[in-house]
Formats: C-alpha cells, sequence, structure tokens
C-alpha cells in the first residue's frame, strides 16, 4: 500500500507499520496467489508473524503482549489485509480468542497461559457459532457437564476459523439454564483427548483460511480453565466481539484500499480511443466515489478505536464500523472488477479474489443485518 497517509501516535508505532509493509511486500504478497490456488493453510507464516510481535500487539507489555492501542493495531490489520487478507483475519481471530483470559481471567491463569498464546507460537480459534445458532448466539447447544474433577464438553462448534489447527480454543458452552446465563467460557486446549477438527470448508474465498467444524466428545476440560464465572460466558462472548468486529472492519478496509490502488492503476495505464481509460469521466467518478467510501470507512473504524483505547462505549460504533466498512469493500471491490472489464473477471489480476473475499466479511463475526439491529436499538433506547 503506498497512498495511506496514517496518522500514528508515536515513532515507535511508524516503525511498526514499516515492519507490516516490509512484510506484506516481501512475504506475503509473493505467496498469497500460490496458497489461494491450493488452499494451502499459512501455519509458517503466523510464527514469523508472531516472533515478529504481531500476534499480541493490543495486550499489555506485563501479560506478553506489544502494548498497542487499537488505533495502531487495526492499521496493522489493514496494511496485512492489503497484501494477504487470510492471514489479516487470522491475525484478528487470534487476538478475539486470546480476548477472553486477557480481559475476564484471573491473574493465576493469566500468568500460566496468556504468554504462549501472545508469544507467537500459538495460535487460538474462537469458538460460538454452531450450525443452529449463529446469529442467535444465545441458542448455542455444546454443553459442559460439571463434576468433582472439572468438565466434560460434548456438542459441535460450526464455522470456526482455525478450526482444526489452531492450538487453543475459547470456547462458549451451556453449563446451566437456556438462554444467555446459561453459557460459560472454557479454555481448551486443542490437544484434549475428544476435541478433533473437521474436514474443511470449501469457501467461496479466503482459501487459504482454514475454517471447519470443531467437535467435542466427552472432552474432559479441567476445572481451572473456566474464565471467569459460570453463567458469564455470553457476556464475555458479546465484548469480544465488539473488539473482533473492529479487526473485521480494518481488514475489509485492507481489501478495498487493495482494489482501488489495483483499479487506479490498471485505469492510468489502459489506452481506449487513444487515452487513458482514468481520463473518461464516467470512470474517474467512478474511482473517486470508491476512494472517498474507503477513506470514510477507514476514518470511521479508527473513531471506534480511539474510543475504545479511551476507555469509553465504542459497541455501536463497533457495529457501524463493521457494517460500513464491510458494505463498502464489497461495492469497491465489485467497482474494481468493472473498471477491469474482462480483465477483472480473470485470475491474472488480484480483483476477482479480493471481490470473492468481501462478500464473507459482511456475514462473519455478526452479519450486517445483525450489526443494523445493534444500530437500531440503540436508537430506540437513546434516540
Amino acid at each position: 500500500m503506498t497512498r495511506v497517509e496514517r496518522e500514528l501516535p508515536t515513532d515507535e508505532a511508524r516503525d511498526l507499520l514499516d515492519l507490516v509493509r516490509q512484510l506484506g511486500s516481501d512475504l506475503l504478497a509473493p505467496a498469497v496467489g500460490d496458497a489461494e490456488e491450493k488452499g494451502t493453510f499459512p501455519r509458517e507464516v503466523f510464527r514469523t508473524l508472531g516472533r515478529s510481535g504481531l500476534l499480541s500487539l493490543p495486550y499489555p507489555a506485563e501479560l506478553g503482549g506489544g502494548d498497542q492501542p487499537y488505533v495502531v493495531y487495526l492499521q496493522v490489520l489493514e496494511e496485512l489485509a492489503a497484501a494477504w487478507s487470510a492471514v489479516a483475519l487470522g491475525v484478528s481471530v487470534h487476538t478475539l480468542a486470546c480476548y477472553p483470559l486477557a480481559e475476564f481471567g484471573s491473574a493465576e491463569q493469566q500468568q500460566r497461559w496468556l504468554p504462549d498464546m501472545l508469544g507467537g507460537e500459538q495460535l487460538g480459534a474462537y469458538c460460538l457459532s454452531e450450525t443452529t445458532s449463529g446469529s442467535d448466539a444465545a441458542a448455542l447447544r455444546t454443553r459442559a457437564v460439571r463434576d468433582a474433577d472439572g468438565y466434560t464438553v460434548n456438542g459441535t462448534k460450526a464455522w470456526i476459523t482455525h478450526g482444526g489447527v489452531a492450538d487453543f480454543y475459547s470456547l462458549m458452552a451451556r453449563t446451566g439454564e437456556d438462554g444467555p446465563r446459561g453459557i460459560s467460557c472454557l479454555l481448551v486446549d486443542a490437544s484434549t483427548s475428544g476435541v478433533t477438527g473437521a474436514p474443511p470448508e470449501h469457501k467461496m474465498g479466503f482459501a487459504s483460511s482454514r475454517t471447519s467444524q470443531v467437535l467435542f466428545e466427552d472432552a474432559r476440560v479441567e476445572p481451572d480453565r473456566l474464565i471467569g464465572e459460570e453463567g458469564q460466558g455470553f457476556r464475555i462472548a458479546l465484548s469480544a466481539l465488539d473488539s473482533g468486529r473492529l479487526g473485521i472492519a480494518a481488514c475489509a478496509v485492507g481489501i478495498a484500499q487493495a482494489a482501488l490502488e489495483c483499479a487506479t492503476d490498471y485505469a492510468k495505464d489502459r489506452q481506449q480511443f487513444g487515452r487513458a481509460i482514468i481520463d473518461f469521466q464516467g470512470l474517474s467518478f467512478l474511482l473517486a466515489d470508491m476512494a472517498t467510501q474507503v477513506a470514510a470507512a477507514r476514518e470511521l473504524y479508527l473513531a471506534a478505536a480511539r474510543r475504545r483505547d479511551a476507555g469509553q462505549a465504542f459497541s455501536v460504533q463497533a457495529a457501524m464500523a463493521k457494517l460500513f466498512a464491510t458494505d463498502t469493500c464489497m461495492r469497491v471491490t465489485t467497482d474494481a472488477v468493472q473498471v477491469l472489464g474482462g480483465a477483472g473477471y480473470v485470475r491474472d489480476f488480484p480483483v476477482e479474489r479480493w471481490f470473492r473475499e468481501a462478500k464473507v466479511l459482511q456475514i462473519v463475526e455478526g452479519t450486517n443485518q445483525v450489526q443494523r439491529m445493534v444500530i437500531g436499538r440503540h436508537l430506540q433506547r437513546h434516540g
């Protein structure tokens, strides 16, 4: 990415973004095409990013994190997404999976497990959705039954990013009554007997990102792996998703920015009727609208991030950012295909891949219809 003028709070943050751009151009961009074509999960790439400190950025240094504010972390995600969106999504999901322990775990739990989770060698997954409880997450059926020695977990989680390849799962399971009050959060080691990943889903896009069901069959989980208190899991899940939605918004902006740049460069080079096609008003106006939408989406996620960094409520702002940024990504990638014409429809150029990837961002971590519900309910209460 070359056309984004970043506003960063420190010299350290500027150096960090320079590092990310270098990794993007040297490590990610040359490998993405082959990995997406073959559906290869880039586990070693995540290890490299982890050793560079990029899997722990928004968490405190005393917990093993990078101590970066969200306004910096999200711009890192945006840069990663422009180079290889499946990798950026993976970093966002790992950060989401670490959130329950980092925010709700006891000091003893954090000291025991968080350094390894944030240290770069482990990769996490977030287990909330099920085949019968997607948007209605409080209807989940996976059950954890308590006895003197811990929990026995049975159930199936669906649409899990890093399912079957993660080292740990932040699992939402039912320990009590029906509804949100009966849900608890467990930190489950992926090597636990009875925990298996199903074969990966065959997706429209993000082929190099592993998505699968995760099966829990009489899986035994120690009692000290309960995060927070029993019955607190749904509140933990929703709190995590507020931050996760900002990660998805940043990924969407990264893809949209890359598509805008590709379309602009093509329009400058492509000659028709004796002129570069960018000289035609109809096309230059299309690019102008794309650029405006991308810039607006970026400012929306940054505004929400500033509220988060200041300790202010940001749930509604996160919903707005996720809604607008992912809808913008879908529009911009669609228009980028149009700018390239027939070239946009073939795999010689990456815009067709970005177009396919944009679609799922309107669905994950709360569909955009759910985001509208969140915003609408806020308006009902507060006007």
